[in-house]
């Protein structure tokens, strides 16, 4: 059984980016032990998870089909944060919008998104990526210049998305 939109607002309340178990009946006489409870527990990629009717579902997902009646294929946290569950941080994403919002990587050596030293050029070279097509932007002497054209294409590109 699917979990509805109906179904998450009578188990959950949401409240600041969280999800808190309401309590319910387990007997005529008795309520659930885990009423005012988090829901979630440490998915191991960076996201809170819960199991329903042993279905496997992001805390993310569940307050995005509170909010909206539905759960898309993919939810971007804005600030990047897979933790930050507030509503106003979720938005529906595909991959290449996702991936215009992640963090820098973690081998960048310049500190700085689209913009690496060419060694035979002898200054900075700018690209991005929109839609999975490499758009080369130039090179540039100065640094400076050469982020702040990396960070317009992005803006340009890229829209809302763009994590600069």
């Amino acid at each position: 059984m699917e979990l509805t939109q109906e179904k998450a607002h009578e188990l959950f309340e949401y409240k600041d980016g969280e999800l808190f178990f309401k309590p319910y009946k387990i007997s005529l006489n008795r309520q659930s032990k885990k009423a005012g409870w988090k829901v979630g527990t440490d998915s191991g990629h960076g996201y809170l998870s819960f199991q329903y009717q042993k279905k496997k579902y992001y805390i993310h997902q569940i307050i995005f089909l509170m909010q909206y009646g539905y759960i898309p294929k993919l939810i971007d946290h804005i600030d990047g944060n897979g933790m930050n569950n507030k509503i106003d941080n979720l938005r529906e994403a595909d991959k290449i919008k996702n991936s215009y919002n992640a963090k820098i990587r973690t081998n960048n050596t310049t500190g700085h998104k689209g913009v690496v030293w060419h060694k035979n050029g002898k200054k900075w070279m700018v690209s991005i990526t929109e839609n999975k097509k490499i758009k080369y932007l130039g090179l540039y002497n100065d640094f400076e210049l050469a982020c702040l054209v990396s960070d317009e294409a992005r803006d340009l590109y890229h829209g809302k998305f763009a994590r600069i």
